[in-house]
């Protein structure tokens, strides 16, 4: 039997995701989304909404061209000075410019229901797969990736979907104008021909070569100077994230802060967040100013390009004033379709950032891998039901190993086991091994079939927001129970005041003190009535007032409940358990050795030493 290495500094759970932390390609990226988009409710609806936006944008689209066909008899009729005509062309513009109303309002419904829909998909997905049994756990270790998952759920996936939206109909409505009026362009100076050194020289289309060369130059130049936009943009992400990070650690400890007269260090730790996040910022800043002088300037000669273009073919004879006007509107139509990728390219890396984030998540909850792998591990698997069976436990840590004794544990039904844990063991390690969540070590746990155990880590209990009643079910509805069963709890552990509040939604971690809290966690307890209960030195948390109504609970309702309590050497002479083992060092320490045949430990910052 090999025991980790000391100073094992990697982790395992980093080292098996390793394979999901390696950068994306963008059709993989793609890819990702759109498998979470398909894999969503809402896959179908977006599918019809997306071919709804397809036929309004063509439609509009249209409305463009007949309105750009109407610049040339309106501009004539103006030159002629004919009236009637005049008025008649105002009539003309008033029928299809209320059409293209109704069409670009229609549109931005449908844009906005596009975002909607998209979060509604991608986050619906990424929150399932997220708190699939116990994978936020494992991920939450696996390195950089399971940093911040709030973030890349709500922030990053609404920033995505946003973007995804703008950018998509965006590039849709621009490439469906392109193909309109390239037509358009071309027809109009299919016959154009320039006089050079006395010989004509025909150059059919130039206006529509003019606009895509034009437009061609401003994309490359956009993307040479702003290319670094990208990794900038993710940046940027990361570090408001560790800001945010820290903001809400120091909301939620507030009390600890004050006492300790911490707040002097932990200003310090904020603004050094704050530093990290405004030298990113000033780094984006630089990028984007650079690419405003691209995107800027070639807004500025795109007021007179369009006539310039244009100029020749009137100065000629060719066509007149307003059909001058009319190939002006359609070269500008033409390279503003042309101009899309410059005039977004800001946008697009933005939108890359926060692509990379997302699907990297995806990936990692996606991945077979987000739960670490090993050559040497603790072996779980089922028993006849009414036994929990423990064999040859040893739990593995960065500081050391521990072991149960007696080396064979056999507890049913019923008993109450007490584990006492000796001074400088991993109580908490040893509760989440036999938990299934800290699988480095040896031996074999058998939990019993098709009977659920229910565990009480160490520490404040969890109460989730909601309704006091929602806290006292969880995790299962809060329907599951009658008001007798409930009420029943409260009474039980002195928590009567409670009942009038039991339908009220507050942050109940707040409202209650820690007493009342553990009170309510064994509440919740005795409400399940679960056939096995284990325990992280929950029991030594409690005052004698709360600690006898328990034991008498487990003496009365909860008689055919097994506890599994791991405590400390003060709890052996407590009345309620009937058996007690052992958590001991093992020593001398044995070493690996050395032919790679055990993984290394993940440190445990969370699990102090005893």
């Amino acid at each position: 039997m090999t025991a980790p290495p000391p100073d094992a500094g990697s982790s395992a759970a980093a080292s098996s995701t390793e394979a999901v932390s390696r950068p994306l390609g963008l059709l993989r990226q793609l890819a990702t989304v759109l498998a979470a988009l398909r894999a969503s409710p809402v896959g179908r609806p977006l599918l019809v909404l997306s071919a709804v936006i397809v036929v309004v944008v063509g439609a509009t689209a249209y409305g463009q061209i007949r309105l750009n066909g109407w610049n040339k008899p309106f501009y004539d009729a103006l030159s002629r000075r004919d009236l009637r005509e005049f008025i008649h062309q105002l009539g003309v513009f008033c029928i299809i410019a209320g059409g293209l109303l109704v069409l670009n309002v229609g549109q931005r419904w449908l844009h906005e229901t596009m975002k909607l829909r998209l979060r509604e998909g991608l986050v619906t997905d990424l929150v399932g797969r997220w708190l699939q049994p116990r994978r936020a756990f494992w991920l939450s270790g696996a390195g950089p990736m399971g940093v911040n998952p709030d973030q890349r759920m709500h922030e990053d996936a609404l920033k995505l979907c946003e973007l995804s939206a703008d950018l998509g109909i965006g590039l849709l409505q621009a490439s469906i104008l392109l193909v309109s009026f390239s037509g358009i362009l071309w027809t109009i100076s299919g016959d154009f021909s320039f006089r050079f050194d006395g010989q004509d020289y025909a150059l059919p289309g130039f206006m529509l070569w003019a606009a895509l060369i034009y437009a061609g130059a401003g994309s490359l130049v956009s993307y040479l100077v702003g290319r670094n936009l990208i990794g900038r943009n993710a940046e940027r992400y990361a570090r408001e994230a560790d800001l945010r990070f820290s903001l809400v650690r120091v909301n939620e400890h507030l009390d600890g802060i004050s006492l300790a007269n911490g707040e002097p260090d932990e200003k310090r730790r904020v603004e050094g967040y704050l530093r990290a996040v405004l030298s990113a910022t000033r780094s984006l800043v630089r990028g984007v100013t650079r690419l405003t002088w691209v995107t800027a300037g070639f807004g500025w000669t795109t007021i007179i390009a369009p006539t310039l273009v244009a100029a020749p073919l009137y100065l000629s004879g060719k066509i007149s004033f307003g059909g001058l006007m009319m190939a002006a509107a359609a070269f500008t139509q033409a390279q503003t379709a042309l101009r899309w990728f410059v005039d977004n390219f800001s946008i697009i890396a933005e939108w890359r950032a926060t692509l990379l984030r997302v699907a990297s998540f995806r990936v990692a909850l996606t991945s077979e891998d987000t739960r670490p792998r090993f050559h040497s591990q603790i072996a779980y698997e089922e028993c006849e039901p009414g036994t929990f069976r423990i064999d040859g436990l040893q739990v593995w840590s960065p500081d050391g190993s521990d072991r149960l004794e007696p080396d064979q544990l056999l507890i049913r039904s019923g008993e109450h086991l007490l584990i006492l844990a000796a001074p400088g063991t991993q109580k908490t390690l040893l509760f989440r091994a036999l938990a299934g969540l800290w699988p480095w070590g040896t031996g074999r746990v058998s939990s019993p079939a098709n009977e659920p155990v229910f565990y009480m880590p160490r520490g404040t209990p969890y109460l989730p927001t909601g309704t006091l009643r929602e806290v006292l079910c969880y995790p299962r509805a809060a329907r599951d129970f009658s008001d007798t069963a409930v009420l029943h709890a409260l009474y039980r552990f002195g928590l009567e005041r409670l009942a009038p509040l039991l339908d009220q939604e507050r942050r109940w971690d707040r409202e209650l003190n820690h007493d009342e809290q553990m009170a309510l966690a064994f509440a919740r307890v005795l409400l399940h009535a679960p056939a096995w209960l284990l325990i992280d030195d929950g029991l030594g948390a409690l005052d004698d007032q709360t600690l006898a109504r328990v034991t008498d609970v487990f003496r009365k309702e909860l008689a055919a409940t097994a506890v599994i309590h791991i405590g400390r050497a003060a709890q052996a002479g407590e009345p309620l358990f009937s058996r007690i083992a052992h958590l001991v060092p093992v020593e001398p320490r044995l070493q690996p050795a050395g032919d790679g045949s055990a993984d290394p430990v993940p440190a445990n910052p969370e699990a102090p030493r005893s």
